[in-house]
């Protein structure tokens, strides 16, 4: 008889254990691939931003498994083929390197894995644009777009999966505009998109700072995110917010990446959108590099976190 309980044991616990490892294997995964953090303690905080992100999809969103691989591009490639989505975020091209890497990445992104730039690594130079093109349907293309800080007041937005559950909001931050887009917005559709101020058109003839085309747009609205449908089935985002720590703060802002990361990847986004508590003291201040601002209290960091949310 106790030979029998015991068989019975090990058999019930083989069919516990190889349901957990299936629900496992069914969830989709995401992968962050943060750059390294510059911009003293909490500008381009890459690493910061994605483990917060990162935590919050883990413990809010049972179909995903998010993981943030550090240390910069994997030297093994076959740490990504398994991802559906793949979350980019770094200075311009400092993380994926040479052509080499961005062949791999695009192999990957033909079998249908979402691809998703944050901010600067929107800006990865002449000569891989065309790859961001592909993936998510636009870029940061240098001498055409702008990249100044200025209040971006999102007034309406459009009806999507990547905006479900996000009311309309307004935050500072340094939002690039006048991206290169695919020509006709075939396939892109924009989320995020404001009338920059009329300051920021008047900077000088520079990779970042203006052009004549940038000058002549005064009044109009610009598109700083933005969804794309590729016509092999796989889906791309793009924003060209975040480069402050802080603005992860912004509780719509916030769903509004964590909801887009899960539409790249094929995830159902709810129909509030991911779940996203305002993030306290400490969960801001994690991960966060560098020396920390002799002034910058954990009440600052509180009286930051109501700021966002009160623009």
């Amino acid at each position: 008889m106790r030979r029998v309980l015991v068989v019975a044991s090990l058999l019930l616990c083989s069919a516990f254990g190889s349901r957990a490892l299936a629900g496992d294997m069914a969830k989709k995964k995401i992968i962050f691939l943060p750059g390294q953090q510059s911009h003293g303690w909490s500008g381009h905080a890459y690493t910061a931003d994605c483990k917060l992100l990162a935590r919050i999809l883990n413990e809010n969103t049972p179909a995903v498994s998010a993981v943030v691989v550090e240390g910069g591009w994997p030297k093994d490639v076959r740490t990504l083929q398994d991802a559906a989505a793949i979350v980019v975020a770094c200075d311009g091209n400092s993380l994926i390197g040479g052509m080499a890497n961005w062949k791999a990445l695009d192999a990957i992104a033909r079998k249908g894995t979402g691809i998703v730039f944050i901010h600067y690594a929107l800006d990865p130079g002449d000569l891989y644009g065309k790859y961001l093109l592909d993936w998510i349907g636009g870029h940061y293309e240098q001498y055409w777009s702008v990249n100044p800080f200025w209040l971006a007041q999102f007034k309406a937005l459009p009806e999507h999966p990547i905006t479900r559950g996000v009311k309309p909001f307004a935050v500072t931050d340094e939002w690039y505009y006048h991206m290169r887009f695919r020509d006709g917005m075939k396939g892109v559709t924009p989320i995020l998109t404001a009338v920059p101020p009329d300051d920021t058109r008047k900077g000088p003839d520079g990779p970042h700072s203006g052009n004549p085309t940038v000058r002549s747009r005064v009044g109009m609205p610009e598109h700083v995110a933005w969804a794309y449908e590729r016509p092999d089935g796989g889906r791309g985002f793009g924003c060209t917010g975040g480069h402050t720590h802080w603005v992860y703060a912004q509780n719509d802002f916030r769903k509004l990446l964590l909801n887009a990361i899960c539409w790249t990847a094929k995830v159902d986004v709810p129909v509030d959108g991911v779940s996203t508590p305002t993030p306290s003291v400490e969960q801001m201040e994690a991960h966060l590099e560098g020396e920390r601002p002799v002034d910058w209290t954990p009440d600052r960091t509180a009286a930051t976190i109501e700021r966002m949310n009160a623009e």
